[in-house]
């Protein structure tokens, strides 16, 4: 609880540092901020054209929405994807970035994690704000929906908070955490529905004479989940499952409990380690 207390307290410290991720982002850059909305159009754009001219992969039909664009499909998974991914990858640098600071100044290192995490959903919430026009464009009236996505966000944003503690402290000791993550990370982007729909997943798959439910394993990966949810809630313009939410719950704080607590039992000596 006083650990809690300090980071509360340390509000405006991390507000700043938040600002100054936010700034330096794209510091002396022409394009500045439409960066921020130029890297995943043209993501989009290649994907769209590798898996619809190429593999000519066919979108689902929204239902009940009857929407159907692989561009706007894609989006829905992909900005969800985008910021896991750059929330992971600027956690796991909060610290050995910020040395300088460590050394020289006594404060609650997760204010570190916190700001770039933060900085990151700002970016996520403008992704958002521009599908949502998009959607809004090409006949999908997705504003009722938006409370729910937020929701979404939430959930997502304790997950990555949680996830970010662990490996930002676990990147000081072991500096073959970040390698390891790029390759988990590539894993984990063709192991969640992010460019394929999740129909393509069979539910039986036999391996070595053995016959596993291939989908139900499939679906118990929490970003299966949260790429699915936001599908569910933009494209579908449908609730997700109830279950599927408080299944994001449970993982999101069990996992945030789990970062906080091995943050706490290894920050002790991250100022002689950076």
């Amino acid at each position: 609880m006083t650990t809690f207390a300090e980071v509360v307290g340390a509000r405006d410290l991390t507000w700043n540092l938040t600002l100054r991720e936010l700034r330096s982002r794209y510091k002396q850059s022409a394009l500045g901020w439409t960066w921020s909305l130029l890297n995943p159009l043209s993501t989009v754009i290649i994907y769209s054209m590798v898996f619809s001219f190429f593999l000519r992969i066919e979108p689902p039909v929204g239902k009940p929405s009857g929407l159907d664009n692989f561009a706007v499909f894609l989006l829905c998974g992909l900005l969800p994807w985008n910021f896991l991914q750059a929330s992971l990858n600027g956690s796991m640098g909060a610290l050995i970035g910020n040395s300088n600071l460590i050394k020289k100044v006594y404060f609650p290192r997760e204010v570190l994690v916190i700001s770039a995490v933060a900085s990151l959903v700002i970016t996520f919430l403008i992704e958002l704000v521009v599908l949502a026009v998009i959607l809004l464009v090409v006949g999908n009236m997705v504003l009722p929906w938006l409370p729910m996505v937020l929701v979404i966000v939430v959930i997502q944003t304790v997950f990555c908070l949680g996830a970010g503690l662990m490996l930002s402290v676990l990147n000081v000791y072991f500096r073959d955490v970040q390698h390891l993550m790029s390759i988990v990370m590539n894993a984990l982007f063709y192991a969640a529905p992010i460019v394929y729909p999740i129909r393509f997943v069979p539910d039986e798959a036999t391996i070595l004479g053995i016959t596993l439910p291939l989908g139900t394993l499939y679906r118990l990966n929490p970003i299966v989940q949260f790429i699915e949810a936001y599908r569910n809630a933009m494209y579908n313009l449908r609730f997700p499952p109830l279950g599927s939410i408080l299944y994001l719950l449970a993982w999101s704080l069990t996992l945030f409990a789990v970062g906080w607590a091995v943050f706490r039992r290894l920050e002790g000596r991250v100022a002689e380690e950076v």
